[in-house]
């Protein structure tokens, strides 16, 4: 890599710049993992299994797209914007007007069939080719913007205050928005407010507010580091690409460990939905509930960078998620009634999650430049794709298997009371399967994942001596 002149200095405008483009990304994200199978299911009256197969299917696609767009990024010449920046420019609008396309409420009464190839050509068009289109460039370009270590960890540390400041948009107030809780007969009952028609009116909204913060970001960041494209000959393999990371111990560990904290996130965000509303009748909560996750993942933020100084990333992490998953399991004993008082104690527990979020980019990083240590070759898109994949894998379990599970417990779509045996799995679901998925991840990181916090250290050493042999060599030319 090679350092371009006569740029500004890194500074307070790339951290917010970073910041709103994953505060675009995750407010459509969040609010498809939230609320996209409850519009399926009660306001199309879609079967869950149906929108679960969906999803798998969606990330097999993906497989394929990830990583060919990861490549197309790796071998395409910089831009007069930069080699990662302009994707953002071209995809921003694409993926904001494929977001809102999937939450169409008038088609509520087509045909089954037609509904269901609506909704794998819309979900398909957003998740496989514009997301993928816009948030792989947007990851890879961290490493663009500086190639200092601690500037990098607090450049990862905006976007994930971006990411959760996102989170919280979407689960504060869509609970509030999108249901309507009733006294029937002195019968709590939760409705979809309007006949499920909010949706729409709330997705073209979010659509429009990701849209101008995908703009800031283009503005505000500045690519720094010129990275090279790979040489000819290397072109788009995806094979190539899968024998990569079962040849990387570092790729191993890091995408088994995200890929059962990202099941385990999301499936747990799936389920509150459901747990808030059914099993407790308080939809509200659950805006509490993100409410007090925000406050932790911003009060978390000004001790992230002095924690992983200390510890190191993969310390840090094991150390943090192996107490969301003691928190949950406790949880799942104690089969709590009261709303507020689960609200308490989940939130708490959740933190560890949280710290996984901040630390999680700047560890991909770190396998990034292992693997040039490895290799000689910087290939930002490829790895960063084949990571954002496995996050996606993670996604697709996380929401395929709540309908899935939902079924399975007796779920009912569009039926407004369910029975107390549906109501104890609902609970079940949101409790003990975290428990067991943030515990593997402690397991993926403990014992596969190898790079420890003195590994780190050394590989940063040796690229920057690397980077200043080569500055001194094209000096002498």
């Amino acid at each position: 890599m090679e350092q371009t002149k006569s740029v500004r200095p890194f500074g307070m405008r790339d951290k917010i710049g970073y910041l709103f483009g994953d505060f675009g990304n995750d407010i459509m994200l969040v609010f498809v993992s939230q609320f996209l199978m409850v519009f399926y299911t009660q306001v199309w009256g879609m079967k869950p299994t149906v929108v679960g197969t969906m999803f798998l299917v969606a990330r097999l696609i993906d497989a394929f797209t990830d990583v060919t767009m990861g490549r197309i990024i790796d071998v395409t010449p910089q831009g007069r914007d930069g080699k990662f920046k302009k994707w953002i420019r071209i995809m921003a609008l694409p993926v904001t007007i494929a977001s809102f396309l999937m939450y169409q409420s008038a088609l509520r009464d087509q045909p089954m069939a037609f509904k269901i190839i609506y909704m794998y050509i819309t979900y398909l068009l957003y998740g496989s080719i514009c997301f993928t289109g816009v948030n792989i460039p947007y990851g890879a370009m961290a490493s663009a913007i500086t190639d200092k270590p601690d500037e990098r960890q607090s450049l990862i540390t905006f976007r994930a205050i971006g990411a959760y400041v996102g989170e919280f948009m979407v689960g504060f107030f869509g609970p509030i928005i999108i249901y309507e809780r009733v006294m029937n007969n002195g019968v709590t009952q939760v409705f979809i407010r309007n006949n499920g028609n909010i949706f729409p009116v709330m997705a073209g909204g979010i659509s429009i507010v990701a849209l101008i913060c995908y703009y800031i970001c283009y503005t505000c960041t500045t690519e720094r580091i010129k990275v090279p494209p790979l040489p000819k000959g290397e072109g788009i393999s995806f094979f190539k690409s899968v024998k990569m990371i079962f040849s990387n111990r570092a790729m191993i560990g890091i995408l088994g460990g995200t890929v059962c904290l990202i099941f385990g996130n999301l499936l747990t965000g799936g389920v509150n939905a459901y747990l808030y509303a059914y099993y407790f009748k308080m939809p509200a909560a659950l805006s509490t509930y993100n409410a007090i996750k925000l406050g932790i993942a911003l009060s978390m933020a000004t001790v992230v960078t002095l924690i992983v100084k200390k510890l190191g990333k993969r310390e840090a992490i094991s150390i943090a998620v192996g107490f969301a998953a003691v928190v949950f399991a406790a949880l799942s004993f104690l089969h709590i009634k009261n709303p507020w008082v689960y609200v308490g104690i989940a939130s708490v527990g959740f933190s560890g999650v949280t710290f996984f979020g901040y630390v999680i980019w700047g560890a991909i990083i770190d396998v990034i430049d292992d693997a040039e240590i490895k290799t000689g070759k910087r290939e930002d898109g490829t790895l960063y794709a084949i990571y954002s994949f496995s996050r996606k894998v993670g996604q697709a379990l996380g929401s395929s298997l709540v309908g899935y599970a939902l079924a399975i417990i007796g779920f009912q779509s569009g039926v407004k009371e369910q029975t107390q045996e549906v109501l104890d799995g609902i609970y079940r679901l949101a409790t003990v399967a975290p428990a067991t998925l943030f515990t593997l991840v402690v397991i993926m990181f403990m014992l596969v994942y190898p790079l420890s916090k003195k590994r780190v250290d050394a590989n940063a050493e040796t690229l920057r001596l690397r980077r200043e042999a080569k500055e001194k060599e094209a000096e002498a030319k």
